[in-house]
């Protein structure tokens, strides 16, 4: 049976990476002690160097800038909706007026 994937708290991968990165201990043997795959530390470093405050964010929380392109993209399609009801009731009324 396949093991289920362990979930990390931000807590513990902050801690985790805080000691490979200030307390300048190997990152083979924070890995040991915390029973971690050494890969999986190194990640977790370089994805807090990436992405610092907005890192180990957790699943479906997007980056504040994703948040604002994903609001962005909602506002452009109503608004292209908007400008397609236009288009289309111009139109209908210059149809009409004839």
């Amino acid at each position: 049976m396949a093991e289920q994937r362990r979930k990390y708290p931000r807590e513990f991968k902050l801690e985790a990476v805080r000691r490979v990165v200030d307390g300048g201990e190997p990152a083979a043997e924070v890995a040991r002690a915390l029973d971690l795959q050494p890969n999986m530390l190194y990640s977790w470093v370089r994805q807090l160097k990436a992405e610092s405050a907005e890192a180990f964010r957790g699943n479906g929380n997007m980056t504040s800038q994703d948040e604002e392109v994903r609001k962005l993209r909602r506002e452009v399609a109503v608004l292209r909706e908007e400008r397609d009801i236009l288009k289309k009731a111009t139109a209908f009324f210059a149809k009409e007026s004839r």
